[in-house]
């Protein structure tokens, strides 16, 4: 398995796609073909935990890993920090909707799921393909990959992490969960701008040959723990391999038959993880793609264009609070048959006026598989009261914008398709936009009172990562200008 850059032709296996992160043309590593399950493999899989599907999977893409490199490295990600040991159970709510619980890992936020197992991939990676040299791992976040890796890499030998994330843009128990983080190699620094101020940033700070060579003199290297990191986005492949799986298993669907995917997303990762799995064999017949009020992929999904020249606007689904998706740049290299140039054209056009256009034949290849739509704070709050009264299921703010957008992709199609609809967080993330929703006060100042009452109110149970917060110190609370960002990474590393 060879894998190339959207923007350019270029010929590494895995290990080196990982240990950089980004190619050298600024764009995104993707394989240049796609391996396929047979009916006789996922027969094998549905009796399988989903360490033993993981394993299949990785094994398809990471080549240049041997059998034994890559059991190790999911053993280690997924034994003994998830909860009932299931990282990713599938919950029927409904006949036909089913809730993929992506939030059981030690953050609380389906950013786990990859951000367990990166920080092993990285460093087998790395001892592959560097000898001896330090990888600096850099991060822009909206709220939950920042603190998922941290989790990952604190004090992971051969590392240090810097966490970039935009001082207003995220919740106070996301804040709350970076900045009391702690590690010897963890550095966390908020911004004075929203999250695609930090992404690019930190795309910038990637590309900049001054800083990689100050980097080069004390034997360091960047990598990316984003998604824009194909070692972020092959665990996410797993999930969707696996409800498939589960829903054979458990006799919601008939082996082969069709089932609808539901995704929240702001960056795209997410739902390109399901398109890939698509690609696998994986009989996945709609892409419902969710956005909340910063709604640039259903504008894009729906007339062609993409066009981030338009207002910012902060929501109770902060991790979606985005107008630079990353990973459409990967959809869009399949959507032009492979043709690097035409997506170097693309993504010029982007830097240059904020905006592209696609043919009208690509446009419809697009929606033949894709359905955007959006969903208001309202919206979603309504989604959460309804899918707590009705089904006594408690969700989070991003995982309501996804059911909200589901039941209007219902009323619009009468698509009766048995659905999977990717949960993204715990609700405890969100304590006081979820219990707003349910129409319950949320005057206070302590964000552990709104925890406690939330709890109270639905006779949940408090997620133990969250509950621990706070008797926790804060350690980080360093807030710089967004064209500073760079000096930050100089001094925390010394160069």
């Amino acid at each position: 398995m060879f894998f190339t850059s959207t923007r350019s032709k270029c010929n590494i296996q895995s290990a080196a796609a990982i240990a950089k992160g980004l190619a050298d043309d600024g764009g995104l590593f993707v394989p240049e073909s796609f391996p396929a399950f047979s009916a006789s493999d996922i027969e094998r899989m549905i009796d399988m935990d989903y360490k033993g599907r993981a394993v299949e999977v990785l094994s398809k893409y990471l080549t240049d890993f041997t059998a034994e490199e890559i059991t190790r490295c999911v053993n280690a990600a997924y034994t003994g920090k998830f909860d009932n040991e299931e990282p990713a159970p599938l919950v029927e709510v409904a006949p036909g909707m089913n809730l993929l619980e992506l939030w059981h890992g030690p953050t609380c936020a389906f950013k786990d799921m990859a951000l367990q197992l990166l920080p092993h991939l990285l460093t087998a990676s790395v001892a592959k393909t560097s000898n001896g040299r330090t990888t600096v791992i850099l991060v822009a976040t909206s709220g939950d990959t920042g603190k998922a890796a941290l989790d990952g890499f604190a004090d992971v030998e051969g590392t240090k992490i810097i966490v970039f994330y935009p001082q207003n843009g995220v919740s106070a128990m996301q804040k709350l969960q970076m900045t009391t983080q702690q590690g010897k190699n963890v550095a966390v620094c908020a911004i004075n701008g929203n999250f695609d101020n930090a992404q690019t940033g930190v795309k910038n700070i990637f590309s900049d040959k001054n800083m990689a060579a100050k980097l080069d003199a004390k034997a360091m290297d960047f990598s990316s723990a984003n998604s824009i990191n194909f070692g972020r986005l092959v665990p996410q492949i797993v999930y969707y391999v696996s409800s498939y799986c589960d829903l054979i298993k458990s006799g919601r669907l008939a082996p082969g038959k069709e089932f609808n995917v539901v995704v929240p997303t702001g960056n795209f990762g997410n739902i390109l993880a399901a398109v890939y799995a698509k690609k696998m064999g994986i009989p996945i017949k709609k892409f419902i793609c969710a956005s909340n009020r910063n709604n640039i992929l259903t504008d894009f999904i729906n007339t062609g264009v993409y066009d981030r020249n338009r207002e910012f606007y902060t929501t109770t689904s902060p991790s979606m609070d985005i107008l630079i998706s990353s990973n459409l740049e990967r959809l869009l290299y399949l959507l032009f048959d492979c043709d690097c140039n035409a997506v170097a054209k693309l993504m010029d056009e982007l830097k240059t006026s904020g905006k592209y256009t696609i043919p009208a034949d690509k446009l419809a290849a697009l929606r033949q598989e894709f359905y955007g739509n959006c969903a208001t704070d309202d919206e979603a709050g309504n989604a959460i009261k309804e899918l707590f009264g009705k089904y006594n299921y408690l969700c989070d703010t991003h995982t309501a914008v996804a059911v909200s957008v589901y039941n209007k992709y219902l009323a619009e199609t009468k698509d009766d398709t048995p659905c999977v609809i990717a949960s993204t967080a715990s609700p405890y993330k969100f304590s006081p936009a979820v219990l707003s929703a349910l129409g319950e006060n949320t005057a206070s100042n302590n964000e552990f009172e709104i925890v406690e009452k939330l709890s109270k109110v639905t006779s949940t149970a408090i997620p133990t990562p969250l509950a621990g917060l706070a008797d926790k110190k804060v350690l980080h609370t360093t807030c710089v200008e967004k064209e500073n960002m760079a000096d930050f990474i100089c001094n925390f590393l010394n160069v």
